[in-house]
């Protein structure tokens, strides 16, 4: 069923579990992500970038994912991930999209709280929640997301910020990046704590590939109701693609995207098993 993502990101910050986002660009993906969440009997969210504006036909995209979504047996919201245009956000809410996240981290805080406020009042005349974000991440391996400066954020600007916007759910940069470390992860776990402490809204973790799973667990004790994973995802289709160009398999596209398919169902499910504290199989 496709519901609000305010709804599924409330009744998990009740229930101290997270929600995975995952990034999606074509059917398969989306399949995946469905797929997982009905075996495992946990809510997903469906996360559309705007970076694939260029690539993805966005009213057949929401097309496509309302209807799958209206067959499944568990909650699906269908999100539009790190906008910057408010075009873009009007075209996703028209379309169907239950959230979107306007992404003004690299205005100065007062022109990114005038430009969220707009968009909130915008997204909830039309019954959408909106998802924000104060600080930002840097860039880390395999990621194709614009790259950040890594700063913090700071608890005392959030709750300002929550307040003065009226935003549904934040996202809360704690050390963690897009894509893969190229290190040691550096996660604020203290900080995430304060920020948490700051604001009753849920809280948002961008960057679950390569998190430790330990981490991830204390991240969504202190907080965290919705956790965006991409790049792990992709990875293993394309080292499953690779593996057919290594081995000189000429196979039918059909069967590649179904075999692509599996491979990202078994790195999504250990994701999804982990938000909900359950053991990984």
């Amino acid at each position: 069923m496709l519901v609000n993502t305010k709804k599924i990101l409330k009744d998990a910050q009740r229930g101290k579990y997270a929600v995975a986002a995952f990034n999606v660009y074509n059917l398969e993906t989306v399949q995946a992500a469905i797929h997982v969440a009905e075996q495992e009997n946990q809510p997903v969210i469906i996360a559309l970038g705007e970076r694939y504006f260029s690539t993805v036909d966005v009213e057949g995209f929401s097309a496509l994912v309302r209807a799958i979504a209206e067959k499944s047996s568990i909650p699906v919201a269908l999100h539009l991930d790190h906008a910057y245009e408010k075009e873009s956000i009007i075209r996703a809410i028209r379309c169907g999209f239950t959230s979107v996240m306007f992404d003004g981290s690299a205005y100065e805080i007062d022109e990114n709280v005038r430009r969220t406020k707009e968009i909130v009042e915008i997204a909830h005349m039309a019954g959408v929640s909106v998802e924000a974000e104060i600080g930002s991440l840097a860039k880390g391996d395999f990621s194709d997301e614009e790259e950040g400066d890594g700063t913090l954020t700071d608890p005392k600007a959030a709750k300002e910020f929550v307040d003065a916007t009226g935003v549904d759910f934040l996202a809360a940069a704690i050390g963690t990046v897009h894509g893969m470390y190229k290190g040691e992860p550096k996660i604020d776990l203290p900080l995430l704590e304060r920020i948490q402490q700051a604001v009753e809204v849920p809280l948002v973790l961008h960057g679950g590939s390569g998190t430790p799973n330990e981490v991830i667990k204390e991240a969504i004790q202190l907080g965290i109701c919705k956790v965006n994973v991409n790049t792990e995802v992709s990875m293993a289709a394309v080292s499953l693609l690779k593996d057919y160009f290594d081995t000189q398999h000429i196979a039918h596209l059909s069967t590649v995207m179904a075999d692509m398919q599996k491979a990202m169902e078994s790195v999504m499910t250990k994701f999804v098993q982990v938000f909900a504290n359950k053991e990984i199989s």
